[in-house]
């Protein structure tokens, strides 16, 4: 799949995703559960944003006014509860979605799909190269793990990789195929149909 086409794809449906409920959003999550190479990968994804799930769903099941649950002053409202819910579930198939795109794609694929995405801003005459350039820095940032003592070093302003180590980015995309265009026209469909009903 071309880069930027995932990268669309990844857009659009995460847009989707705030507007669908239960069964659109599980059909979503066995789509990209089997495209992305099975549960494990979203699996790391979700543990990760474990507490910001408990955090999301006491904030949204605390604070929505309704009838509390079990006429109890201490519980959430039941409006508040299948409202937090649904959030809940929204956020973990964007999750699920998020993975699969690192997966199929990696740090190459993402940088050289955001570089497609963003070249009809070149013709407008923004430079775009330096977006680029400092997301792939990010990432590799981000996927390699830090060192035992490094957050001490960055608060003391000192430099938590080797800058000797930096090298040249190379930016490689297969050519657009007719399957992408597929693709990316059932994303904006699932987003449209979405956002109407």
């Amino acid at each position: 799949m071309h880069p930027t086409a995932a990268l669309i794809v990844w857009l659009l449906v995460t847009l989707a995703v705030q507007s669908l409920d239960y069964p659109a959003l599980l059909a979503i999550a066995v789509v990209f559960l089997w495209a992305g190479g099975g549960p494990a990968a979203a699996w790391r994804y979700v543990k990760r944003a474990r507490w910001l799930l408990l955090s999301l769903w006491l904030i949204i099941a605390y604070h929505t006014p309704g009838e509390a649950l079990g006429d109890s002053a201490w519980a959430p409202t039941y409006e508040g509860a299948v409202e937090a819910s649904r959030h809940a579930v929204r956020l973990v198939v964007m999750l699920i979605v998020l993975a699969w795109l690192f997966v199929r794609q990696g740090r190459d694929g993402l940088v050289a799909g955001l570089w497609g995405a963003l070249s009809p801003l070149r013709v407008l005459g923004v430079e775009t190269g330096r977006l680029v350039v400092r997301l792939s820095l990010v990432l590799e940032q981000v996927q390699a793990p830090a060192a035992k003592g490094a957050w001490r070093r960055m608060l003391h302003g000192q430099p938590l990789a080797d800058p000797a180590g930096a090298g040249s980015l190379r930016i490689e995309s297969s050519p657009w195929q007719p399957r992408d265009q597929g693709l990316v026209a059932l994303a904006l469909i699932i987003l449209v149909f979405a956002l109407w009903s």
